[in-house]
């Protein structure tokens, strides 16, 4: 038996991803702020630029060319410069365009917060309105309101917020009616908060994401309206500019001087397409699974870094051994490391139990072993792998692979996340099967149900067909132990496989794993957080405490006599019968002693 000091973790430094590092990380959402933040300042400028009267005329310099003296754009019809015209019309568009946005984010939003957290009838009333406003072709409603209030700039802005409301009413809507009846909402309700409360606290929170996405994705798309109808000579009126009338007033003049409407024509394309390039990086800002790297698809192995060093194989004859294994995590550009200096052996036919709390690192272990820590963020550092004597580490991917459930197989924690919902438990059995083994469909299928029952799921080929969410957690914990037994592995690795489940499942299961290994002469690596199911099932136990292997020995030994203070708190946590009082007072007294340790 060895136990082990425990070196103090490294500082962890401020390597968070920011909201500023995962914008500028998207080139295309980083283009779309710097071309808007260009147009922007150009239009906060224009007042005390050096530019002609935008609205004067000069019949004598009509449609001079781009790149005049005087006139950098050229001049309109009436001998307006364009630049000037331009710099003017574009304030007006997107003040207009920025504040239809915001009057029908408003309006949606409410409507849609309302209906979603009031659901029935009010639900009901609400969207059914929102729905003859979309039975219309909304830029054909728009025409009709702006007909009916008059051509001018604002009763344009108010048509075009009017027929945008419900875009942002339904997708409101939606995620609110998935967070209404979620349990911080109830919880908040019984607490004594009003409705009121409740919208603003709890639910107004959670949605504004959705809002401002949507209000970034929109917004050019109502910037392009309001030109259309200017364009139409329904928007601003002469001599005031805004893009969608030049671009109409440019015409007539589309072949003799094209850069009339050219050039509004391109400052509108450049204003949506920074707009909704930039809304795509602002999604990502606004998901915190994105700064984590949660959504980033991961490779099919876990990254290795190229400086790797890889230890000799000290055990010769295990089935699984790790060596000084270092994995861990990007965070910026700095690797946060989530086990260090890891080095364990498991025999043919042992069990090993790897014990610690949640966050100590055993997961980290065991999907390192296959390479299936998702990479990014994860990268296996330094250390190795070896499948009896060989390097997992150094493995092509296709060997790599084709060793996942053949080799090594997998008994995860919540069988419910793993199984797929909308195939048979059957045919899941049977693709774990068709894997590795080229067999006929009759035989897999007559495989799969051997293995059903052989796991103990009662009725197995009736059961066969059922889905994963017909079946109890235990029947389903069941079917993930057949899967992992298709292929005769020479290990298991259980990750926490009982933790879900209540104490008389929990033993089965135990039950049905100890059997099988004794059965089939398989080694285990089981993972769990309670002694009392290592002093049963394990032959030895290593523990595990921030990373690090503490204390490693027979099981026997270290439930008699632990070295390390971690262990014997952990043993202290295992309830005693007959204990009653005294058990507090014992986990007490080792904590007490644990921190004074520390402090000194």
């Amino acid at each position: 038996m060895s136990a082990l000091a425990a070196s103090p973790a490294p500082r962890r430094g401020s390597g968070r991803i920011t909201s500023w590092h995962l914008l500028l990380n998207n080139r295309l959402a980083t283009g779309g702020l710097v071309l808007l933040g260009l147009i922007l300042l150009l239009i906060v400028l224009v007042p005390i630029l050096p530019l002609p009267d935008p609205d004067a005329t000069a019949p004598v310099d009509r449609l001079k060319p781009v790149l005049t003296a005087g006139h950098l754009l050229g001049t309109d019809q009436l001998g307006r410069d364009i630049l000037s015209r331009l710099l003017w019309g574009t304030r007006v568009s997107i003040a207009v365009g920025f504040a239809a946005t915001l009057i029908a984010a408003g309006i949606g939003s409410a409507i849609g917060i309302i209906a979603g957290y009031a659901g029935g009838r009010t639900d009901n009333a609400m969207m059914r309105g929102i729905d003859m406003l979309m039975a219309f072709p909304y830029i054909l409603l728009a025409l009709a309101i702006v007909a009916a209030l008059g051509p001018g700039l604002m009763n344009a802005l108010y048509a075009i917020a009017l027929v945008n409301i419900p875009f942002f009413a339904r997708n409101v809507r939606g995620v609110t009616l998935g967070y209404a009846h979620s349990e911080f909402v109830d919880a908040a309700r019984l607490s004594g908060k009003g409705h009121l409360s409740v919208i603003l606290t709890e639910v107004l929170p959670n949605v504004m994401p959705v809002i401002v996405i949507t209000m970034s994705t929109t917004a050019g798309w109502i910037i392009l309206e309001t030109a259309g109808l200017s364009f139409l000579g329904l928007g601003a009126q002469p001599p005031q500019a805004d893009l969608g009338s030049m671009l109409g007033e440019g015409r007539a003049q589309l072949f003799t001087a094209p850069h009339v409407s050219v050039v509004p024509g391109a400052m509108i394309f450049l204003i949506v397409i920074s707009l909704n390039v930039l809304g795509d990086g602002i999604r990502d800002v606004l998901d915190p699974r994105l700064r984590s790297g949660a959504l980033a698809r991961p490779g099919p192995v876990t990254e290795v870094a190229p400086d790797r060093t890889a230890p000799a194989n000290t055990a010769e004859g295990a089935c699984l051994t790790i060596e000084k294994l270092e994995t861990g995590f990007r965070r910026g550009k700095e690797i946060v490391p989530a086990v260090r200096d890891v080095s364990l052996h498991v025999e043919p036919g042992e069990c090993l139990g790897l014990i610690g709390e949640s966050g100590s690192g055993k997961s980290v272990t065991a999907l390192s072993v296959m390479g299936l820590v998702a990479s990014p963020p994860g990268v296996i550092r330094n250390g190795a792998v070896y499948l009896g004597n060989d390097d997992v580490l150094s493995m092509p991917e296709t060997r790599l692979i084709a060793n996942r459930g053949s080799r090594v197989a997998y008994v995860f924690q919540d069988p419910l996340t793993t199984l797929h919902p909308m195939y048979p438990i059957g045919r899941q059995v049977e693709e774990a099967i068709a894997a590795h083994q080229p067999v006929r469909a009759a035989e897999r299928r007559e495989k799969a149900v051997a293995l059903l029952e052989k796991v103990g799921i009662p009725d197995a080929r009736e059961r066969s067909v059922h889905y994963p969410h017909q079946l109890s957690g235990g029947q389903r914990q069941r079917v993930g132990i057949a899967m992992a037994l298709a292929n005769d592995p020479e290990i298991i690795i259980a990750d926490e496989p009982t933790t879900a489940l209540d104490v008389t499942v929990q033993a089965r299961i135990l039950e049905l794993l100890r059997d099988l290994q004794r059965e089939r002469g398989m080694a285990l690596l089981f993972i769990t957080h309670d002694f009392g199911i290592v002093s049963e099932f394990c032959d030895r136990v290593a523990v595990m405490k921030d990373g690090e292997i503490v204390e490693t020995g027979k099981t026997r030994e270290v439930l008699a006599d632990p070295q390390h203070a971690y262990t014997k708190r952990l043993i202290a946590c295992v309830p005693e019968l007959g204990t009653g009082e005294r058990f507090l007072d014992r986990v007490a007294g080792l904590f007490a002693g644990s921190k004074a340790e520390a402090a000194q």
